[in-house]
Parts: structure tokens; C-alpha cells; sequence
């Protein structure tokens, strides 16, 4: 196993012992605040600490009694995969009182408890903060009251608080995405995928009403997700005349033969002057004005109901562990804190600070200040938005740029869910900046044989939904078949050329730059998006349809764990695809809650193989019915799916026993999670606008001659921003025998699967989560929000 770097600091040196720690979910419960629950719990014990439980919310915390129970590493066993909160929340009116808070603080000294991580909304999180400004008024009254000693206020003198947002609507500044949103926009997207269908069938019209009181998050990105004619939120009310307009655009729409209609409303859309806009409103709105047939499904509790997903599961264990960490580091005087999530990166902001700024945007949409109010939800809020309307709502020809530039988009590799959503978005940018947009069938094989043919803006509704690559996609290189690709771009005009796929279509941009030396067509603005279940690329952080694959690996992995429930014990053995890259077996075994994850670029011998054996059977004996193990498919040539299952078979004798999955292909299938659509749509639709300033750029004396490093990029996300990265620079960067980068982020990840299941290990903490401020333009919403 590789040895960690000595120059990092780990938590070693962070102790909990002596340190008690209590964790409550509050308010209106999110998928996901299991996950949250089990990482401070298991983080704790491993530090040391005493952790308990407190049921019930602040409610559980007034009361006391059996409400506040201490918490065992077997007590959060099989928790990551429930929906809802298994310990209960409460809204609570006693905790608003100073005599409830008065009980709570007693309760709380009689366990010793001085750190609390609080799960919850804006509302839960400034009720922490409050108990803690007045915890020390509070433990002198107790004093006064004779229910504690007076040596208690000198050694529970402080109160430590950290927070994690819990909450559907993604209506907390200060993260980019908070635990349970990623789940309820599953839970809205399988609705609407399954509600398209049968609108088809009847020509309908279709008003879904979403979730999202005072923040129309849920609404905005599920429109984007689905591809929606027409979205109400909150914070942007249309303009007077709305009504009209709405009609004209579902009726231009059907007149394109287009057989239904989407139109997604917020439960707290509201027009310009304040007025409720109600789904049952618009429904008759349309019945009225154009009589299509029209039904209403409002959704509901639906939203925050079901397992969590893959992203949710994942953010819930990292921010778990990130507030124990904050948690063994605060001091008497380190302001309440938020975990939040930063782009791809973990980051710790004053509490107070994201209560204020989410407290501005409600009063800036009371004073009907609408654009500050999208502009103060942040960037990431407002490039929703932008890119909703850019995709949506298509301008006439008479306003269209005319930049006579031709634009060709191609599938490379194998295919991966959102390719589709990234092919519709970059043709539908295109054609609003003016470009002709050409669509180019099988990869660099239909290029060279000239399957090429302009495509319009009506040829790709519906493609955001849609699973695989409806232009087909092949691994073919394009290095034997150079110029005879040339031949075809100088046929069609090619312009500039747009490449969506993996691993392949790095190396085909690769090889079209070197061809610039002999063949000028290739001397044009190229540009590749990362699209691999894999997630494999050099340069980017996450890839289009890794998401989707992640999802498939979790789901499968808890059908598989309950089909062992009510069994003897037993241990399954998981093989993962992902060629050398462990990114899937090493993500999907934290979101799943496996006890090892086997992978190429962290090295294991016999003897690892034989610990982790030993650990399990301890494991199996004292406390779970069933464990998981995940392969990723070429971790090792000798230590195989086969010979794991043997050995585990073999040595788990009398106490487990064992069977095997081989997961394959299905990981490549289905329709696009939200998440891959959204991600797939908005930098899809960033790299048509470099493309377009690119052309620009480049024309000269009647054509386009681009040949630097910088006209040849991968877009890429790179911790919190999205990066374009010359692909000659990236070369350095990437093992091209396992074609996998030569460092990937993921890889620290490890040791936190590792401690939930319970193994001693180092965790890095050199990049935790350091206290930020916020502010109206963090790099929050940088492009690296682009992601949701």
C-alpha cells in the first residue's frame, strides 16, 4: 500500500478523547442526513470521542431522558441507504423560548455534551447559534437554580456548534449544494421521464408542481434537466404579458410536431407584482387560450421521500467527517460553522454569515429587487438561468448573428449517459450564436465516410433524457484516416469541431493537433468534453456520465446487500468496471458503504487481502450480517473477481459465506441522472461560447487559421473552477499505457471509506475544510458550480 507523504498533516495529532460529541437532525428531513448522521458517529469513536444521539431534533434536547442515547459504531450500521432521517427531527416551538433553551443546556451538561453538529435548515442553524451566545448565561442560571455544581460553568464553559444543510430546496448561501437536493431532483426527474411518456401518447400538456417555497432551485434545474417549455420560480417572476407569450411558445412547439408540453412550476411562483402563480392557474390558463389537454401533478412530499442517491450519500460522509474535524479544532472562541461543499472541495464558512446572505435574498425578492435576489443565490444560480432560457426559448431567425461559421459535433469512445444532453445543448447554443451546427454519426469512423449532416434546432428535443449516444459513438482514432477527415471538412466547411467522449477522444485531439503541421483544415478552435463512466480524462475532476454509473453501482449494491437480509451472514464480492481507473469502485464503495475496494493504483499483496479477511470476519462476528466488497475490473491480473471470492469463501468458513457480481455493461445504460444532464447541458453550452469567441478570434483575411496551444482544449473541472486546458499540456499529466491521469483527487477519498469501515488508517488533513467568508462573489458559484 503506498506510504502517505510525511509533509501532510494527518489527524494524528487531533484528538477526541475526553471530548463529547452530540448530533441532531432538525426541521424538514433531506436524503442523506443518515449518511451525515453515520460519519459524525463513526468519525467520532474512531477520534476518540463519546457520540451521542439526540432524537427528536430540539425537541429530543428539551426533553432529554431517552432522547439523548450514547452511540455505538453497530447502532449507524445499515443507515446509509435509508432515506428520511432514522433519528428523528422535530420543529420545535419550546427551543424558541429561553426556558426550553434553559432544559436543553441541562440536559446536555448532565452528558458531558459541549460539541453539537446540528443537521438541518437556515431555521435549525440560527437556533444553534443563538444556544450557543448564551450558553454561559445559561449554565450560571443553572447554578443559580442549584441543578448543576458551579464547577460545571468553568469545565463546560464553551459551546462548540458546526452545522451541515440539510435540506431539499438548495436554498442555503454559502454551499453549492446542500444533502438532499441531488435525491429530490432524482425523485422529480423519474417523475417527469415517466409523465413525458404518456403525454406523448395523448398529445398532452403537462403542469408539474415542485417543491420550493422561497427558492425555485428544484424547479429551475429540473426544467433543465428535462428540457421544460416553460419554468415559474420565485426569485425571477416573468415579465407582465407572460401569459401570452407562454402560449405562443407551446403552440409554436407543437406546430413543429411536437406531441407535449412540460411546464414546471415552483409552489411559491409568483408574478410581478407579488400574485401566487398556481399550477391549477396555468393549467386552465392553457386550456383556455389554446384548449390543449392539459393535467396537473403536484408532487409533494414524493421529493423528499426514497433512498438517497450517489452524490447525496457521498456528500453527507464527506461533510460527517469534516465537521468532526472542525469540531476537535474549534476554541472558546471559533464562531459557529457550516461544512459546505465549494465546487469539489470541502470548505467551512461562519454560520451567521450564510444565515445573513440567505436571509438577503428573501428580502430582496420582498422588495421585488429580482435580479439582485438571483444574483445574490449566486453564480451558479444565475448561469442556471441563463443557459434555462438560452436552450429553452428559441429566438426567430430575424434576430439570430449570422456568423457563417460551421460547427461539428462528434461522439468518440464508448458511450455515456448525458453525451445526448451535451450534444443538444451545444447545438442549440450554436444555432443561437449564429452558426450552422453539423452533426457527425459513429465518431472519426462516420467522419471519414462522411456521415455528416446539418442538424436543427427541433432535431434534438427530447435528447436530454435519453440514455447512450443517439449519434452513435466508436473508439475509432482518427491518426490512419487523417486526410480523409481533412477531405470531409473541406467538403462541409468545418469550422471548428466539438468532441464529446473519454479517454479516445483525448487522444484524437491529441492527434488532430499534431496533424495541424500537415493538413491546415485541423487549424481551427477544437475542443473536447470529458464524457466516460470511467472518469479517466486527464484534466478534469468529473466526467459526464460517471454520475449516472455511480448511481447504477449503489442501487445495485443495495438490492444485493437486501437480498442477503434475514440470511446467515454473508459477504458479496463486486466487480466494477472503470479499465485501470478506480474511481468507481472507490466512490461507489464510500456511497455504498463497502468494507474494502480493490483498485490498480493503490497496490495490495496476499497479505492485505488476508487483513482485510480477518477484519471482516471480526466484524461479522460481533455485529454485521453482511458485507461488501468492490473490485474495480483490472486492479490486479492475478488477484481476480475469481480469486477474491475463493479466498473470501475459503477463510470466512463457518462464519460467512460468499457470492459474486460481476456488475458489466449495465453501468453504461439508463437514462441520465440529474446531475449528468445538468453537468453535461452547461458545459457543453460554456464550450460552444469559447468556440464561438474562438472563431472570432481566429478570422482572418476570410478565414478561420488557428494553431496555438490555446485553440486546442479539454474543458475541465478542477476543484472550483472549470479550467480550458490545452491538450498538449495535459500530456505531461496522463499514463497513456493505463490510460488514467497520473494524479487523481479521488484518491484521498480512500482512507475515508476506509475509517467508516472501521480500519485504522491516516487521513489526510491538509486540505480540510479552513474557515471562509462569504461573500456575493465567492468563487461559491464559481464556474465549478456549473456541476448542479
Amino acid at each position: 500500500m503506498a506510504q502517505p507523504d510525511s509533509k501532510k498533516i494527518f489527524f494524528e495529532n487531533l484528538s477526541g478523547a475526553g471530548k463529547a460529541i452530540a448530533v441532531l437532525t432538525s426541521g424538514g428531513d433531506a436524503q442523506g442526513m443518515n449518511g451525515a448522521v453515520r460519519a459524525v458517529v463513526r468519525m467520532g469513536l474512531y477520534v476518540g470521542a463519546k457520540v451521542y444521539f439526540i432524537h427528536e431534533g430540539y425537541q429530543g434536547m428539551v426533553d432529554g431522558g431517552d432522547n439523548i442515547k450514547e452511540a455505538t459504531w453497530e447502532s449507524v450500521s445499515s443507515m446509509l441507504q435509508l432515506g428520511g432521517t432514522v433519528i428523528g427531527s422535530a420543529r420545535c416551538k419550546e427551543f424558541r423560548t429561553h426556558e426550553g433553551r434553559l432544559k436543553a443546556a441541562h440536559n446536555l451538561v448532565q452528558h458531558g455534551i459541549t460539541n453539537l453538529c446540528v443537521i438541518g435548515g437556515d431555521g435549525s442553524l440560527t437556533g444553534a447559534n443563538l444556544f450557543k451566545e448564551e450558553w454561559s448565561g445559561l449554565l450560571n442560571e443553572l447554578v443559580e437554580q442549584g441543578l448543576i455544581e458551579a464547577d460545571a460553568v468553568q469545565k463546560y464553559s464553551a459551546l462548540h456548534i458546526v452545522g451541515m444543510v440539510g435540506s431539499i430546496d438548495n436554498d442555503f448561501c454559502g454551499t453549492d449544494m446542500t444533502i438532499g437536493t441531488d435525491s429530490a431532483l432524482h425523485r422529480i426527474i423519474e417523475v417527469v421521464d415517466a409523465i413525458m411518456t404518456t403525454a406523448q401518447s395523448h398529445q398532452r400538456t403537462f403542469v408539474l408542481e415542485v417543491m420550493g417555497r422561497h427558492c425555485g432551485y428544484l424547479a429551475l434545474v429540473s426544467g433543465l434537466a428535462c428540457g421544460a417549455d416553460w419554468v415559474l420560480i420565485p426569485e425571477m417572476p416573468p415579465e407582465d404579458g407572460w401569459e401570452e407569450k407562454m402560449c405562443q411558445k407551446l403552440s409554436a412547439t407543437r406546430s413543429r410536431g411536437t406531441r407535449l408540453n412540460i411546464i414546471i412550476v415552483a409552489e411559491g411562483a409568483i408574478d410581478r407584482h407579488g400574485k401566487p402563480i398556481t399550477s391549477s392557474f396555468v393549467k386552465d390558463l392553457v386550456v383556455k387560450c389554446l384548449g390543449f389537454d392539459t393535467r396537473v401533478t403536484i408532487l409533494g412530499h414524493v421529493q423528499r421521500g426514497g433512498t438517497p442517491s450517489a452524490f447525496d450519500r457521498i456528500l453527507a460522509s464527506r461533510m460527517g467527517v469534516e465537521a468532526v474535524l472542525a469540531l476537535l479544532e474549534t476554541t472558546a472562541n471559533t464562531p459557529a460553522c457550516v461544512v459546505s461543499l465549494c465546487g469539489n472541495t470541502s470548505v467551512r464558512v461562519p454560520l451567521m454569515e450564510c444565515v445573513q446572505m440567505t436571509q438577503e435574498v428573501q428580502k430582496a425578492m420582498d422588495q421585488k429587487r429580482f435580479e439582485e435576489a438571483v444574483k445574490l443565490r449566486g453564480r451558479s444560480f444565475e448561469n442556471n438561468l441563463k443557459t434555462y432560457k438560452l436552450l429553452a426559448h428559441r429566438k426567430p431567425e430575424s434576430e439570430l448573428p449570422t456568423s457563417n461559421f460551421n460547427v461539428a459535433v462528434l461522439n468518440v469512445g464508448a458511450p455515456a449517459a448525458g453525451m445526448n444532453a451535451a450534444v443538444r445543448s451545444a447545438v442549440r447554443v450554436g444555432i443561437s450564436e449564429g452558426h450552422k451546427m453539423f452533426a457527425v454519426s459513429d465518431g472519426f469512423e462516420g467522419f471519414y465516410k462522411g456521415q455528416i449532416k446539418e442538424v436543427k434546432w427541433g432535431d434534438v428535443g427530447g435528447w436530454t433524457g435519453q440514455g447512450g449516444s443517439l449519434l452513435g459513438t466508436k473508439r475509432t482514432l482518427p491518426a490512419k484516416h487523417v486526410e480523409k477527415i481533412a477531405e470531409q471538412m473541406r467538403k462541409h466547411n468545418i469550422n471548428a469541431l466539438l468532441i464529446i467522449g473519454g479517454f479516445e477522444a483525448f487522444e484524437s485531439l491529441l492527434q488532430l493537433y499534431e496533424a495541424r503541421a500537415n493538413y491546415e483544415e485541423f487549424c481551427i478552435p477544437m475542443c473536447i468534453l470529458p464524457a466516460t463512466i470511467s472518469n479517466n480524462v486527464p484534466g478534469t475532476d468529473l466526467s459526464i456520465g460517471a454520475d449516472t454509473a455511480l448511481n447504477a453501482i449503489v442501487e445495485t449494491c443495495d438490492r444485493i446487500k437486501q437480498s442477503a437480509s434475514g440470511t446467515k451472514r454473508r459477504v458479496f464480492i463486486i466487480e466494477t468496471m472503470g479499465g485501470y481507473c478506480g474511481y468507481l469502485a472507490t466512490v461507489g464503495g464510500l456511497a455504498s458503504g463497502a468494507d474494502a475496494a480493490y483498485i490498480y493504483e493503490e497496490p495490495f499483496d496476499i497479505k492485505e487481502l488476508q487483513a482485510n479477511v480477518e477484519h471482516l470476519t471480526e466484524k461479522m462476528k460481533t455485529s454485521i450480517q453482511r458485507g461488501l466488497v468492490l473490485r474495480n475490473e483490472n486492479c490486479n491480473e492475478n488477484y481476480t473477481t475469481d480469486f477474491i471470492y475463493q479466498l473470501y469463501s475459503e477463510e470466512g468458513r463457518g462464519v460467512f459465506d460468499c457470492r459474486k457480481n460481476v456488475l458489466g455493461h449495465m453501468q453504461q445504460g439508463g437514462a441520465p441522472s440529474p446531475f449528468d444532464r445538468n453537468f453535461g447541458t452547461k458545459i457543453s453550452a460554456k464550450a460552444m461560447q469559447w468556440v464561438s469567441k474562438k472563431l472570432v478570434e481566429t478570422f482572418r483575411q476570410g478565414r478561420v487559421f488557428a494553431n496555438t496551444e490555446d485553440s486546442c482544449c479539454l474543458l475541465g473541472m478542477r476543484r472550483r473552477t472549470l479550467v480550458f486546458q490545452p491538450v498538449v499540456q495535459l500530456k505531461d499529466e496522463t499514463d497513456f499505457v493505463h490510460r488514467i491521469p497520473k494524479e487523481q483527487w479521488w484518491l484521498k477519498l480512500r482512507p475515508l471509506m476506509k475509517i467508516l469501515a472501521k480500519y485504522k488508517t491516516s487521513y489526510d488533513v491538509s486540505d480540510s475544510g479552513q474557515l471562509e467568508h462569504v461573500v456575493h462573489n465567492r468563487p461559491k458559484d464559481s464556474d465549478a458550480s456549473v456541476a448542479m
